[in-house]
C-alpha cells in the first residue's frame, strides 16, 4: 500500500488525535504536528514511518521463530489485541498484568503448569472422584487462572519482545522489561514518554479504530515473518533431501564401481 493511501486510512482512523494540550508529554514534541482546539495532532507521516520501522523488525524477529508478547488491558484494545494476537499465534495479556509476569517467570511457569494439571484432572474425570464442595473449589481455580494465564500457556519461555498498546497504562511491564533487557514496542500517545519503549509508534491508543490499524499492520507484518520461515525450512528440508539423495547415488556408484573391478 502507497504511503499516500496509508495517510487517508490513517486519517480515516484518528489515528492522529492525540491529549489535551495540558496533559501532553514534551518528549512527544518531535511527533506533534499541530494544535487544534486544544488537542495536540499528531504528525501521520511520521507514525507510518516508525510503524514501518516497528513491524520490520517484528517480522524479523517472527521470522527467527521467537515468540511477542502482545500486552493491551485496556477496554478499546483487549478484543482487538485478542483478535490479531490470536491469529499469529503470539502469547497475549488482556487482562490485568500480572506483577512479576517477567522478572518472576518461573513463578509465573508454575500458575501455567497448575492449569493445565487442572484442565487435564476436568477432563479424564479425575475431579469427579473429589467431593462437591473441592470440585467447585478447584473448577473457580481453574476458571481464575485460564482467564489470567490462558493466552500465555504456550510461552514456555521469556518472550523476545513485547508489543504494548499505551504504554502509561501498562508502565509495569514496560519497566520489567528494561530490568530483562527485552525490547520493547508500544503505540504512544501524547501524553506518554517515547524513550520508554525501542520502538515507539506515535498514535492514538484511545480509539479502537486507531488501535485496530496499527495491531493489524504489525500482525499483517508478522504473518509475512513466519511465511518466510516456513518457506525458509521448506528449502532448507529440500537441500537436505538433495544432499542425501547425492551422498546415496555417490556411494551407489563407488559400489558399482568396486563389483566391475572385483569382477574384471
Amino acid at each position: 500500500m502507497s504511503d499516500n493511501k496509508k495517510f487517508e486510512q490513517f486519517l480515516d482512523a484518528g489515528v492522529h488525535f492525540g491529549h489535551l494540550k495540558r496533559k501532553w508529554n514534551p518528549a512527544m514534541s518531535p511527533y506533534i504536528f499541530a494544535e487544534k482546539n486544544g488537542i495536540h495532532i499528531i504528525d501521520l507521516n511520521k507514525t507510518i514511518a516508525k510503524l514501518d520501522e516497528a513491524a520490520a523488525a517484528m517480522k524479523q524477529i517472527a521470522k527467527s521463530g521467537k515468540k511477542i508478547l502482545f500486552i493491551g488491558t485496556k477496554k478499546q484494545a483487549k478484543s482487538i489485541i485478542a483478535e490479531h494476537a490470536g491469529r499469529v499465534n503470539m502469547p497475549f495479556v488482556v487482562e490485568r498484568w500480572p506483577g512479576g509476569m517477567l522478572t518472576n517467570f518461573a513463578t509465573i511457569r508454575k500458575a501455567v503448569r497448575k492449569m493445565g494439571m487442572l484442565e487435564k484432572m476436568s477432563n479424564d474425570g479425575t475431579m469427579d472422584n473429589v467431593s462437591k464442595k473441592e470440585r467447585l473449589m478447584l473448577g473457580r481455580q481453574k476458571e481464575k487462572l485460564q482467564k489470567d494465564f490462558g493466552s500465555i500457556a504456550d510461552l514456555n519461555r521469556l518472550p523476545a519482545a513485547l508489543f504494548i498498546v499505551d504504554i502509561s497504562k501498562e508502565h509495569i511491564a514496560v519497566a520489567e522489561a528494561h530490568k530483562l533487557n527485552i525490547p520493547t514496542f508500544g503505540v504512544v500517545d501524547t501524553n506518554s514518554n517515547p524513550n520508554e519503549v525501542d520502538f515507539a509508534i506515535p498514535a492514538n491508543d484511545d480509539a479502537a479504530k486507531s488501535i485496530e490499524l496499527v495491531v493489524s499492520s504489525v500482525a499483517d507484518a508478522i504473518t509475512e515473518g513466519l511465511a518466510e520461515r516456513k518457506a525458509s525450512k521448506g528449502k532448507d528440508v529440500e537441500a537436505a533431501a538433495e544432499e542425501v539423495e547425492g551422498k546415496m547415488d555417490e556411494a551407489l556408484e563407488k559400489k558399482t564401481k568396486k563389483r566391475e573391478e572385483e569382477k574384471a
